[in-house]
């Protein structure tokens, strides 16, 4: 029998096994709080109690950031583990932590060694595996009730294992399962040890319907309480009687598992009842098959955007180095969303920020391994990817709302070393012509680098420098570390000094009052503060507070956070136990936790940094976040390094310290649609590479890319040659000025998808699959991408090339430049793209807001608007505008604000507003083209009043200039 055949038998054997008993013997999920009596009434109320902090601090962080909460961060050190076990279900635990039917719990037995016949009937693609440890041999996993058989692998990252899991294998069987309208709960009970230390024997298994398009299950410890990410999330908003769902949740009692089933279309969408499930103290191991090998997400990881399914294994565990292939990065992102053979989508969340290894194989399957917490996965139904990030960032936090002037060009680099060698390269990128709105400084601008300083010799005036560029409508963004240096003399320095007093350094231990002591950038050592810590927040402040009172800086860039120590540990090591040593440590670098890191036994507020080391640059995010509010009265801005879901919420990111070369340029384009997929829009990297010396061919063409990042910045190493672009001579200069310039033309449009991302979780920058999920030719596109669902990005990513090739989806596509039609759809194309020219593609059926471009944000923000409508082979097209004043926290909430919709249908455009409420700027239309008009156009008027304009018949573009129409009253332009 070929592999082929086997994967078919396996299939239809688990499908039989799945549908064979009959409707009453299907849990399905159902709760109906109607049916509840009063006393389960009364105990939700009472638990509602309990829980209000932290549901509290969610609605706080997602819609207010309201003042009286500045200073408290109190929902990081609720013990989310004591609130576990009185969260709100209809299946909860008695006061003594044991279900109410009670359960005889034996020692369990080894797992009956398999018979060849279970295990020749596992081919390799469905082998799941069961001794993941360096030392497995065939007697040890023999031991453990598995399957030997050495193979020849075929994937440079992970091989088919040797030892792997028989087609019967199970651990725990179900008991006590419950069901009611809402949810489906039940026990697993342990039946064979899994040769693994502290194997958990009482699992409680939940699932919620929390909404029709999303499902919560939750596996946890029953009889002691386990951590959980101390992080919030947004309950459902309103509570719907009845449920319509679209997804089935099934368990079998006969297998361990359980299977998520879209109700539409009959697809498993999620299905653990194979692979071994296991879930000892710090070993976690769950297995679902996939529908289809379509896989994107799961993160911080260089890759491409479709993963292959060839045995690849990503681990998070955030770590400070450069970006390579088979590497733990910057961030954790334990989300993917799967593509379905039918176009349909779904993504799932793994809500766990403990470290661990996601290894996918091309059953297609794949398997979540960490080595502390619980289960809480969240499954969205989508169907489209749109819906599914949507879905995702209502759960999480939608993104944050820039400030108008981060949508400009940054520069910056590691080196400059003086105030005055600042001012010479931003000088000279002024001059140039080159549109430039904010300028940053890396460690150098500090006093001894150490944070909240900077240097009075090599920056003398920086606090006049800055306000200088702040009275020509730029803006300073300098970095800020988290360290602390800790080897001052008592008062040299107060951010020491008052982190002491506030006891907001993470300790060396559980049992120690001591800071826990490393070393990053500081000259001697240095401490953490600890974010999760009920001072932490007003400590921040105050630093800040006192920061900008000597340097007014319009926002911070907060790197090192993940968080990053030259020592491995302490100084002088990290002790012995099963924190630092776990029984199966992921496979991150070096293959040591604490490599370049804390150790995981340091202590802080919400627990070990064993279980929130992930979480380290989020909450940093967090308390950075409150504290330019604050401090700022304004929007604030943060780019961070470290990243958690819900990141997106509070701040940025870029992708850390990339290569100067061709391939880091080409996988920047993943790593930007993969954080917009994770709900964190505002993301870039650096433009022209930060380690390795670039080149004028290279910069030229990042240039042009990193002009279409959502997060636009030009950053080097300080051991490089400058890169900014005069520095690399004219062809760069052009390039820089000729891409830069389309950029700032296209604010309106790039400032309302950000709004769209912070109101609906839409993604800013996105794959051409999100637009076209019916296309399988999108699925793997990575070398192109689209903002919004409107404009297409073409860069050249190879050396030398003069020209670069597109694939064009279904439908019209206008070129950007001409306004030429490209192409009508379904069709690969070789387009002509000199050095200094990025291809643009406009989609028929969008009509795009422009504004004409100058220096800065501020000056582009005076000129009037323009609209750009490409007609669809209907020949109609839609559009938006949200304008405020770009810079105030509650311009939306507080109706300040002024939005319009823009339709075309037949031989007229409207222009429509919905909503005016900021009058400090007019909304002058200045000019229309209006692109794909089929028909010859002899008169054209402005609400009934003729205007001038122009038409060319050969490329059927009409052009109408020197307007001064007020949109916010309503404009019909018409034409015959």
């Amino acid at each position: 029998m070929d592999d082929a055949s086997k994967i078919e038998k396996h299939l239809l054997v688990q499908s039989k096994n799945l549908d064979s008993f009959n409707d009453t013997s299907i849990y399905t999920m159902h709760w109906n709080l109607r049916q509840r009596d009063r006393n389960t009434v009364a105990r939700k109320i009472i638990i509602c109690g309990l829980s209000l902090a932290f549901l509290l601090l969610a609605l706080i962080i997602l819609r207010a950031f309201g003042k009286s909460f500045l200073c408290d961060n109190s929902y990081l050190n609720s013990n989310w583990n004591e609130i576990h076990a009185e969260f709100d279900s209809p299946f909860r635990l008695n006061s003594q932590g044991s279900s109410d039917i009670a359960l005889e719990l034996k020692t369990p037995l080894p797992h009956p060694k398999p018979s060849s016949e279970v295990c020749y009937d596992v081919p390799e693609e469905l082998r799941f595996d069961c001794f993941p440890l360096s030392n497995a041999s065939e007697d040890k996993c023999s031991e453990r009730g598995c399957c030997w058989k050495s193979t020849i692998s075929s994937s440079p990252d992970l091989g088919v294992p040797f030892c792997y899991y028989p087609s019967n294998y199970g651990l725990y069987k179900w008991d006590n399962i419950s069901q009611n309208e809402r949810g489906v709960a039940g026990n697993l009970v342990l039946k064979y040890s899994s040769g693994y230390v502290d194997d958990i024997l009482n699992l409680g298994v939940e699932a919620f319907f929390e909404t029709n398009y999303r499902l919560r299950i939750k596996i946890y410890d029953r009889e002691n309480r386990r951590y959980e990410p101390p992080v919030p999330v947004t309950e459902p908003k309103d509570f719907v009687e009845e449920l319509s769902t679209e997804y089935e949740f099934k368990i079998d009692p006969k297998k361990t598992g359980f299977v998520v089933k879209r109700r539409a279309t009959g697809e498993i969408i999620f299905d653990t009842t194979t692979g071994g499930f296991t879930f000892a103290n710090q070993f976690l191991q769950i297995s679902s098959l996939l529908p289809s090998p379509y896989l994107y997400g799961i993160g911080e990881q260089q890759d491409t955007l479709l993963h292959s399914t060839n045995w690849k294994q990503f681990s998070l565990f955030a770590h400070d180095g450069v970006p390579a292939d088979h590497m733990n990065l910057y961030g954790s992102h334990p989300f993917y969303l799967v593509m379905e053979n039918n176009g349909m989508s779904h993504g799932v969340f793994l809500k766990n920020s403990d470290p661990m290894d996601i290894i996918i194989q091309p059953a297609p399957a794949i398997t979540f391994r960490t080595i502390g917490g619980i289960f809480d996965f969240y499954i969205f139904l989508g169907p489209k990817p749109g819906d599914v990030v949507s879905q995702y960032t209502e759960l999480i936090g939608r993104p944050f709302m820039p400030p108008f002037w981060s949508l400009g060009y940054h520069q910056c680099r590691f080196g400059y070393n003086t105030l005055n060698r600042t001012k010479e390269i931003m000088g000279r990128t002024r001059d140039a012509g080159i549109p430039f709105d904010v300028q940053w400084v890396d460690i150098d601008y500090m006093d001894k680098r150490r944070d909240f300083t900077y240097d009075k010799d090599n920056y003398f005036g920086l606090p006049d420098f800055v306000k200088a560029l702040q009275l020509v409508g730029m803006h300073f963004i300098p970095i800020m570390d988290p360290g602390i240096s800790n080897a001052d003399s008592n008062g040299a320095y107060p951010p020491y000094d008052e982190g002491l007093e506030m006891n907001v350094f993470i300790k060396k231990n559980k049992n120690s009052a001591e800071p826990f002591e490393g070393k990053v950038w500081n000259p001697v050592s240095t401490v953490w503060p600890d974010f999760t810590h009920p001072n932490a927040t007003e400590y921040w402040i105050n630093q800040i507070r006192r920061f900008v009172e000597e340097v007014p800086i319009d926002g911070l860039w907060i790197d090192m956070n993940e968080p990053a120590n030259f020592y491995n540990g302490a100084k002088e090591g990290c002790p012995d136990n099963s924190l630092e040593n776990p029984p199966y440590t992921p496979r991150v670098v070096d293959g040591h936790l604490q490599h370049k890191t804390l150790c995981m036994s340091a202590q802080q507020y919400a627990g070990a940094h064993y279980d929130v080391h992930n979480l380290y640059g989020f909450t940093e995010t967090i308390a950075t976040n409150f504290a330019l509010t604050e401090v700022l009265k304004r929007r604030p801005f943060i780019i961070s390094r470290s990243t958690y879901p819900g990141q997106g919420h509070f701040g940025g990111h870029w992708t850390g310290d990339v290569r100067s070369d061709w391939g880091d340029m080409k996988k920047s384009i993943s790593a930007i649609l993969n954080f917009n997929m994770f709900g964190i829009p505002m993301v870039g990297a650096d433009i022209c590479g930060f380690v390795q010396n670039t080149t004028a061919d290279l910069c030229t063409r990042w240039m042009e890319l990193g002009a279409f990042y959502p997060f636009s910045r030009n950053h080097n190493s300080d051991d490089t040659i400058d890169q900014d672009p005069v520095a690399l001579g004219p062809d760069v200069v052009e390039a820089a000025k000729n891409s830069l310039l389309i950029r700032y033309s296209l604010l309106p449009y790039l400032y309302t998808l950000f709004w769209r991302a912070n109101q609906y979780g839409e993604t800013v920058a996105r794959p051409l699959f999100f637009e076209f999920p019916d296309d399988r030719s999108t699925y793997g596109i990575d070398v192109q991408f689209l903002w919004g669902s409107s404009l297409m990005i073409i860069p050249v990513l190879d050396p030398l090339e003069q020209v670069v090739t597109a694939y064009f989806p279904k439908g019209l596509w206008y070129d950007y430049e001409t306004f030429k039609l490209m192409s009508e759809g379904e069709e690969i194309m070789d387009l002509e793209s000199p050095s200094g020219k990025i291809r643009l593609a406009i989609r028929g059926g969008s009509i795009i807001p422009t504004q004409s471009p100058n220096v800065t944000t501020a000056r582009t923000r005076l000129s009037p608007f323009e609209l750009i409508a490409a007609l669809d082979e209907e020949q109609k097209a839609c559009g938006s505008l949200y304008w405020d004043d770009g810079i105030s926290i509650d311009s939306f909430m507080s109706g300040k604000y002024n939005y319009l919709e823009f339709s075309s249908s037949g031989s007229a455009l409207e222009i429509s507003p919905k909503k005016i409420g900021y009058f400090d700027e007019h909304l002058k239309l200045g000019s229309v083209r209006i692109l794909g008009i089929q028909s010859d156009v002899v008169n054209v008027s402005l609400n009934g009043g003729k205007v001038d304009f122009t038409y060319s018949k050969p490329d059927k573009v009409l052009i109408v200039d020197n307007l001064s129409a007020n949109m916010s009253d309503g404009i019909t332009i018409s034409w015959h």
